[in-house]
């Protein structure tokens, strides 16, 4: 089987390179997000690394029903948008819902599926539907 490859960012994504996938588990703050992503680019193009933005909006899978979660959608994918604008990094966040495939595919360049939940046809498909990468 031929390995798939995605022009992300001037550079090919999945032909054997090395990615660096990295950031906070969820958003916290606009200014935390942005000091994160401008640190690992700078990190990664001195390496000559290709670095990706990773944060959810909404971390569903929390072991206290009190815990922080995140901005939720519509602020999460703000302050993606924004780091992504910002510091020219591609994006990466995981959806939890098919709702979220939609809006989340006019933001990031890559939509995430948590492990527990790679089982759930409807949010594969809906993941698939804004044409974007999927990890």
């Amino acid at each position: 089987m031929a390995t798939r490859k995605y022009y992300l960012n001037g550079r090919f994504i999945g032909d054997g390179s090395l990615a660096v996938i990295a950031g906070p588990c969820s958003l916290e703050s606009p200014e935390l997000g942005l000091r994160i992503a401008k640190y690992m680019k700078r990190l990664c193009d001195e390496r000559g690394l290709l670095y990706i933005f990773k944060a959810s909006f909404d971390k569903a899978n929390r072991t206290s029903v009190h815990a922080w979660r995140g901005p939720g959608l519509e602020k999460g994918l703000e302050q993606l948008a924004e780091i992504r604008s910002m510091v020219g990094v591609p994006v990466l966040t995981d959806i939890h819902e098919s709702y979220q495939a939609e809006p989340a595919g006019e933001i990031v360049d890559i939509i995430q599926i948590p492990a527990f939940l790679c089982r759930q046809t409807d949010l594969l498909v809906a993941a698939a539907k804004p044409g974007k990468i999927i990890n």
